[in-house]
């Protein structure tokens, strides 16, 4: 959004122009038959719309589910054995010391920051660690110059003291903005002591092989335990569940480190257990729209859904379909680009494959520029296991897939730049990983390539979408690099996660400074799997596979896009063995609704934004403080008066939910309060009410 936007317009209009031209022949002729059928389509009569459509444009997954079926499983924080992030206090003082470079604004000019920051590694902290013969993953910068060496030495004094302890070996690999990943092996070594690596995994050399595909790091359960005050060396050397546990604890205790933590696995928020078995109105002609209720107007008439967000209306009363100079980064399983609704798609942009451990990949490699989804089967040998392309099913739902091409399902923003970022892959994500995914989607750091060159972001986010969980309270680095974020003027949306529990037990939807989003139901009711409690902000559409409200012998869930199996087609209910839609439901489904609205938002006030003097000041200084930079060059404060607006607004357009509205059973919602009058009813907060944009009216 920040580039020069009268250069994006053009770029934007050329690219649609020649999109467009690519199709026009074929897709003239059916939006033309379509134009009338969708008025139908939208009063109940889907079949119409339908008929006119190929089947690979409607066939569609996903039937009624049972409760047992559709029921989220127990889950448990799991963590990578032998990995640990851990970031040096020392850095901040280190910081604070750095001298001012030349150049740089005086008290009397304005302070102009860059969406491109100084990226912090530990590579500059153990530059006096014995190195073996590599390149840093992050480039050094003019801050390792400026480190002075004692506080090399207390990092590498305070490490092998923390090992000598339990008689361990550890290697250091360089992370980002200061942090660490500390590596431990179990194994009684020659040698007690640290070494510094590039990104690797525990016991590896560089000159080892890459790992099979199959062979994935150890997981363990993170049970709270910790580390036996009464532990003995030789235990912590056979377990290596308890060598991580106890690591962390003897890194704490040097009371050296800003946090210390496991690199937790994270999961994506698909709620669901692992398969077993008289205005022109302004409406897309995609043919399965009138299966979205969750885009409808609010309310009970037969085009509206009473858990509805509100987004046709909106469409037709501001006649904003979004902009592509707005940029919603999806941190997530990656996207299906081969996805008929989204080969070709103006609104998706370069993105990136963060997910660093080849055994987790799934794609042969670790990170690269390639952000396609190969799939995250845990076990690919089990034939009940299915890939879930949840990435492509959340950022169908913000718009990447083509809405009004006459073709498969709409976006809440036709028009958007969607930037996929892969951050989880085989049986989730590492923590470390999804940290580097948020810092790369605002612009602040760059990835690495595998050939060891920089990438940058070239469409840094005004919007992240995380619709991923851990059952954890907020870890201290993810902390770390929201607030970095949002310091950059950027607008986080989290699912509030799916473990029926407070929120504030969860991350990152118990996180600060998120918009943390739970799910509702097609009757505009609390979703029975979603979190809840007072640190969830908004309730919008995640779906209930389990019910059917409508009677229309479909299940509530949100239908967008991925590739599935065991489809049907529903113009006439005809098995079909693949297809490219699916019902799916969770507070995943939820916060991109949010971050769609949050989208639209920001297009809306983008005119009137870029007019601001003052940040057309702030902007003017920043280019000519660089003129080799300045498309980028924007100053942080101005970015985060924008982004505060927005959310401020985002969160006015709501329609208030009573106690019953976000209640459910006592017995299934422990240590929630009964409300009164209504026996064996208990309250789930659910923050200020029900998105619904058909609240905003015209200016």
């Amino acid at each position: 959004m920040w580039k020069n936007i009268r250069q994006l317009a053009i770029i934007g209009v050329l690219g649609l122009g020649l999109a467009a031209c690519d199709q026009v022949d074929e897709r003239t002729e059916r939006a033309r038959t379509l134009a009338d059928a969708v008025q139908g389509q939208l009063r109940g009569d889907t079949d119409p719309a339908l008929d006119q459509v190929r089947p690979i444009d409607r066939a569609l997954a996903g039937r009624m589910k049972t409760e047992a079926d559709a029921a989220v499983t127990g889950e448990r924080a799991r963590y990578v054995v032998g990995a640990i992030i851990a970031k040096p206090r020392l850095l901040e003082v280190v910081q604070a010391d750095v001298p001012t470079p030349v150049g740089a604004p005086t008290p009397d000019a304005p302070m102009v920051a860059k969406r491109r920051s100084v990226s912090r590694s530990i590579a500059e902290v153990t530059s006096e660690l014995p190195m073996r013969d590599f390149e840093p993953t992050i480039p050094r910068r003019a801050l390792a110059k400026s480190l002075p060496q004692p506080v090399a030495r207390k990092v590498r004094t305070d490490m092998e003291d923390a090992l000598a302890r339990y008689g361990l070996q550890g290697a250091v690999v360089p992370g980002t903005d200061g942090e660490m990943i500390v590596q431990i092996a179990t194994a009684a070594p020659r040698r007690v002591g640290v070494q510094s690596l590039p990104r690797s995994l525990p016991g590896e050399t560089e000159d080892a092989p890459p790992p099979a595909m199959e062979a994935l790091p150890r997981f363990a359960d993170s049970d709270g335990v910790g580390c036996p005050d009464t532990v003995t060396p030789q235990a912590v050397q056979e377990d290596p569940s308890l060598a991580t546990e106890c690591m962390v604890r003897a890194l704490k205790d040097t009371g050296e480190f800003a946090y210390v933590e496991k690199d937790f696995i994270f999961e994506h928020q698909f709620a669901r257990r692992p398969p077993e078995a008289p205005v022109q109105t302004i409406l897309p002609n995609d043919p399965l729209f009138g299966l979205q209720w969750h885009f409808k107007a609010q309310g009970t008439g037969t085009t509206e859904s009473a858990g509805g967000a509100g987004f046709a209306p909106y469409w037709t009363e501001t006649r904003n379909k979004g902009s592509r100079d707005i940029v919603v980064a999806v941190v997530d399983t990656g996207l299906q680009m081969d996805h008929p609704d989204i080969a070709g798609s103006p609104n998706v942009v370069a993105g990136f494959d963060m997910v660093s451990d080849a055994r987790m990949a799934n794609d042969g490699d670790g990170r690269d520029r390639d952000a396609n989804d190969p799939g995250d089967r845990c076990d690919p040998t089990n034939p009940l296991q299915r890939d879930s392309f949840h990435g492509t099913h959340v950022a169908g739902v913000i718009g990447a897939a083509t809405t009004d091409n006459a073709s498969g399902i709409a976006g809440g923003a036709w028009n958007v730049t969607i930037v996929p970022v892969r951050a989880l892959g085989r049986c989730g994500g590492r923590l470390s990983d999804i940290n580097d995914a948020i810092r790369w989607s605002a612009g602040l750091i760059p990835a690495i390539d595998t050939d060891g060159s920089e990438v940058w972001n070239e469409n840094p986010a005004d919007i992240i979408n995380l619709s991923l969980g851990l059952f954890e309270p907020c870890p201290a680095s993810m902390q770390d690099a929201i607030d970095a974020a949002v310091d950059a003027g950027v607008t986080v949306v989290s699912a509030a996660g799916n473990a029926r529990v407070s929120t504030r037990f969860y991350a990152p939807g118990g996180c600060r400074n998120v918009i943390s989003v739970a799910a509702g139901d097609a009757l505009g009711e609390i979703a029975p799997y979603s979190n809840y409690g007072s640190e969830v902000d908004i309730v919008a559409p995640g779906g209930d596979v389990t019910k059917d409200t409508d009677g229309d012998g479909r299940p509530d869930g949100i239908l967008s896009t991925k590739f599935a199996t065991d489809c049907y087609d529903p113009a006439n209910g005809a098995g079909v063995a693949e297809c490219f839609y699916a019902y799916e439901q969770g507070t995943s489904m939820a916060a991109p609704h949010v971050s769609a609205a949050a989208a639209l938002l920001l297009s809306s006030q983008l005119e009137a934004f870029i007019q601001d003097e003052t940040c057309r000041n702030e902007v003017r200084a920043a280019l000519l403080a660089d003129p080799a930079d300045g498309a980028t060059a924007v100053d942080f404060a101005c970015r985060q008066d924008m982004a505060q607006r927005v959310q401020a607004e985002l969160l006015s357009y709501v329609q208030p939910r009573t106690e019953m509205q976000c209640s459910g059973s006592c017995t299934s919602y422990p240590g929630t309060p009964e409300i009164e009058g209504q026996p064996g009813m208990c309250f789930r907060a659910c923050g200020v009410g029900l998105l619904d944009l058909g609240q905003v009216t015209a200016e």
